[in-house]
């Protein structure tokens, strides 16, 4: 039985660890690696609680709303000589005066106490409208947060997958150079070539190794960076399943994509939402001069005994309605209301800038698609060039017609050409992302 037990236990702690290594070991596509980073990395966690507070605040704003009911308790022992200080005691006879000599005394009261607004010139009103502006503003602040997450998700993503493929390449020309150095070998053991053809391409060779080296590397950071952001542990084995994007951007107007963006870039609803909030918090600083009413009630029983304090003749009630006019208030209106109006100000100044900067920001990523389309076609056609060329000096150099040197050259453009259009590859599909992400859409597709 205990056998049972004991494996029982080792089941259910190993098994959360398997099931975390199992997840790891899963190739993730970038709509899943995005998926995942939102639901864990911490700066949309701390949107998503800013969001919370603001609906607590919403709560509480509407509470000044509502009835405030409160039970209050007392007991209080007094010795109160006001008797003694009433004008006119000195006319009371002697006798009188000794008879008034006060002493101390137990009270006990309980009562229950109720306060009602009746009437606040809009001023709650005004305050529940203000914290619910603020309320949409973080779900604002929400999607703004998922946004840059998704991004830099997708940067990180396509960063790993351009470092494998450049490894993969780097591997594929280290292998080419170490064929040729083979080959060369060869010949020079059949004495068909020098002894130098020999060294220059192990000299290649070597001189590979330390670009292998940074490949790895480069690997390794690419997919540490990307754990980071899938709340992963940074050496975890991650892998990707995904290709660069070719597909060609077919919306090239400026002015529609800036339309585009101001309907949908999170940031910029979040300032539309500020500047009504100011506008709002103007409203309730004018309103701080205005009248209020209130009701109260109080219902309870006092004695001087604790035997009285159920009997029915020891009740005591009170009922009013309170009015309530600022008549001066050393100007501290006049300051919220310059606030409020420098306030709104600022945010209508802040949304201009900021569209502005969408505007500028959409050309510039529109000019680097562009420019990235461009290099990875220019890239494309000179790799068929480079490739060609180096099968033709191989040829050349089986039968002697070329040199160890052309090997090498041939080598270098080859690989030369594949890393340009590697790199931009991952330059167009970045700028793509960016321009997506510009535009207030996903950034991948």
């Amino acid at each position: 039985m205990k056998r049972v037990v004991a494996l029982l236990c080792i089941s259910v702690l190993w098994a959360p660890g398997v099931r975390a290594a199992d997840e790891m070991e899963v190739p993730v596509t970038l709509p899943e690696a995005v998926s995942i980073a939102i639901k864990r990395h911490p700066d949309v966690g701390k949107a998503r609680a800013a969001a919370d507070a603001l609906k607590g605040k919403v709560r509480e704003v509407r509470a000044q709303a509502l009835p405030d009911v409160n039970i209050h308790g007392m007991f209080m022992r007094v010795r109160d000589p006001s008797l003694l200080n009433a004008s006119g005691i000195d006319k009371f006879p002697p006798e009188l005066q000794n008879a008034l000599v006060p002493t101390g005394v137990n009270l006990f009261d309980y009562r229950l106490t109720v306060k009602q607004p009746l009437y606040t010139a809009g001023r709650i009103g005004t305050a529940l409208k203000l914290a619910s502006v603020e309320a949409e503003g973080s779900l604002a602040e929400i999607d703004r947060a998922e946004q840059d997450i998704a991004l830099e998700v997708v940067k990180a993503f396509y960063g790993l997958l351009w470092a494998e493929k450049y490894l993969e390449q780097v591997e594929q020309t280290q292998r080419q150079r170490q064929a040729h150095a083979d080959m060369a070998r060869t010949r020079f053991q059949n004495g068909v070539a020098t002894e130098v053809d020999v060294l220059r391409l192990e000299v290649a060779v070597a001189n590979g190794l330390p670009e292998l080296a940074r490949a790895r590397n480069a690997v390794r950071q690419a997919r540490a960076l990307l754990n980071y952001y899938l709340g992963r542990p940074i050496e975890a084995p991650t892998r990707i399943s995904g290709e660069f994007q070719e597909k060609p951007w077919e919306e090239t107007d400026l002015d529609a994509l800036v339309s585009e963006a101001f309907r949908s870039r999170p940031e910029l609803n979040r300032l539309r939402i500020a500047e009504h909030s100011a506008g709002v918090q103007l409203n309730l600083a004018k309103s701080e001069s205005r009248m209020r009413a209130d009701f109260v009630a109080d219902y309870g029983v006092s004695s001087r005994l604790p035997s009285n304090l159920m009997n029915s003749k020891f009740l005591r009630w009170d009922v009013a309605v309170n009015f309530t006019l600022p008549v001066f208030d050393g100007f501290r209106r006049n300051g919220l209301v310059e606030q409020a109006v420098a306030a709104q100000r600022t945010a209508r100044l802040e949304r201009e800038r900021a569209e502005e900067q969408i505007r500028l920001t959409l050309q510039q990523r529109l000019d680097e698609l562009t420019a990235a389309a461009e290099t990875v076609a220019a890239a494309r056609a000179n790799l068929k060039q480079a490739q060609r060329v180096l099968e033709m000096t191989e040829a050349n150099y089986k039968y002697g017609a070329a040199t160890p040197l052309d090997i090498v050259d041939s080598q270098v453009a080859l690989s030369l050409a594949q890393t340009n259009l590697l790199r931009g590859l991952h330059d167009y599909t970045i700028a793509r992302a960016s321009l997506r992400w510009s535009m207030g859409q996903k950034p991948w597709e």
